[in-house]
């Protein structure tokens, strides 16, 4: 009786690690990858952050972008410990949206085509937004689901 062979599975071609350059071991030696401890270090560390995404991520070698993922998530590693944020309600989210847009409820109503008096439910608490509901808002507004989940 013949027996079945197997073929090998495909292997993922390894991705070549490159080396570090000098611009990576400059900003090391600016402020060292390792847990942030202090409110101090977190601000020395958004201020090298703020600086590397002002030159623009185009611009950044793939060091330089390796090294500002990864201190990037120390430092929001350091502030969820740290400076937690408190969650908001839905109501919260929306009347900031509105805020920050300069949109009246009545916009978003009009835009939505959710109802006023479903707005203003949601802002005084008495009622949740649907998943239907919150994809209307995001495209609205321009943003992503996550901003309605507390």
């Amino acid at each position: 009786m013949p027996t079945a062979t197997r073929k090998p599975k495909a292997r993922k071609p390894r991705v070549k690690r490159q080396e570090p350059t000098e611009s990576y071991w400059k900003l090391c030696r600016r402020f060292p990858l390792r847990p942030i401890t202090s409110d101090a270090e977190l601000d020395l560390a958004t201020a090298v952050i703020d600086e590397l995404v002002d030159r623009g991520f185009d611009n950044l070698d793939p060091s330089e972008a390796d090294y500002l993922d990864v201190l990037s998530e120390l430092s929001e590693a350091y502030e969820e410990k740290q400076h937690p944020l408190e969650p908001v309600s839905d109501g919260e989210m929306l009347e900031f949206l509105c805020d920050q847009h300069q949109v009246t409820r009545s916009e978003v109503a009009e835009a939505t085509g959710i109802a006023t008096t479903t707005l203003s439910a949601v802002v005084q608490g008495k009622k949740e937004f649907t998943r239907e509901q919150i994809r209307r808002l995001c495209e609205f507004f321009h943003t992503t689901p996550e901003v309605f989940t507390t």
